[in-house]
């Protein structure tokens, strides 16, 4: 196991020991075939944007710890910092897949109390139009996931751009005392406290035999555990770096994994795409 992970208790002390020990070398970046995007983040720059994630949620719509955040987010590098973010503050994230709603296949927390609704430009309108998901939310917040950061193409009454927004908070967030046994992730039915979460990603690093030299190629919903285990915790946790995919273009994989220093893939792209468990190359 990389010392990275060290004895942190909970995932925003695994990002800020990340942070303190390799804070120029890339940590998430990001493809979205459809466009053409590519954007690269190191670990300091994505600890900014979990910060003016974290005092924009805190200090612009007063969210306290223990309130819940629904993202109807696809992967992104944005869905990863809300998640951080969320952690850093406190708060509950429960991650939703927006072709699972789409579907009619998610089930959100409508029932258990009011929450912060964090919603994805393309599928912000049936979002808001779902009674039980966006009644129960007291502040609705739409990204427009622009490649240059663009605010919102149309943005509806009552929601706030978080484009427009977060850019005016501060790159520094003072985190307050998050016990690790304080609930962190909603997913799958289940919740899941900081010191889990810590503990399955120690446990994957294990498993996956993943180290600083490690590439990983994740093809995968944040709406689970293995989601959030590939996208971001077990590379975070183990000094790796992962390579975020959407809308992945089958024609695209040979050129980006010897582009990218590719060594493991996980998600449909991979050789397991069937289980989307992790495939280390040969």
């Amino acid at each position: 196991m990389s010392a990275q992970a060290g004895d942190a208790g909970t995932p925003a002390e695994l990002l800020r020991r990340r942070v303190a020990g390799d804070p120029s070398r890339p940590l998430v970046t990001f493809y979205d075939d459809a466009s053409g995007e590519r954007v690269e983040l190191s670990a300091r720059t994505f600890d900014n944007w979990v910060a003016k994630t974290a005092n924009f949620l805190v200090d612009g719509l007063a969210a306290e710890p223990g309130t819940r955040v629904v993202l109807v987010l696809p992967p992104h590098w944005q869905t990863a910092v809300w998640l951080m973010a969320c952690w850093s503050a406190g708060l509950v994230a429960e991650p939703v897949d927006p072709e699972a709603f789409g579907r009619g296949g998610a089930e959100p927390a409508g029932a258990s109390g009011p929450y912060i609704l964090a919603a994805a430009q393309e599928v912000l309108d049936d979002v808001l139009a779902d009674e039980v998901l966006a009644g129960g939310a007291e502040e609705v917040v739409g990204l427009s996931l622009h490649a240059l950061g663009g605010p919102l193409a149309d943005c509806p009454p009552g929601v706030t751009d978080y484009a427009a927004e977060v850019r005016t908070y501060g790159d520094r967030f003072t985190a307050p005392g998050v016990a690790p046994e304080a609930p962190a992730l909603s997913v799958t039915k289940t919740t899941f406290s900081g010191a889990d979460l810590v503990g399955a990603a120690r446990g994957a690093v294990e498993k996956w035999e993943l180290d600083a030299r490690d590439r990983l190629l994740v093809d995968m919903s944040f709406a689970t555990l293995d989601g959030v285990l590939t996208g971001l915790l077990a590379p975070l946790a183990s000094g790796a770096s992962v390579i975020i995919q959407r809308n992945f273009d089958k024609a695209a994989l040979d050129r980006r994994l010897t582009l990218e220093h590719v060594t493991v893939v996980a998600g449909t792209s991979g050789p397991n795409a069937e289980s989307g468990s992790p495939y280390r190359l040969p």
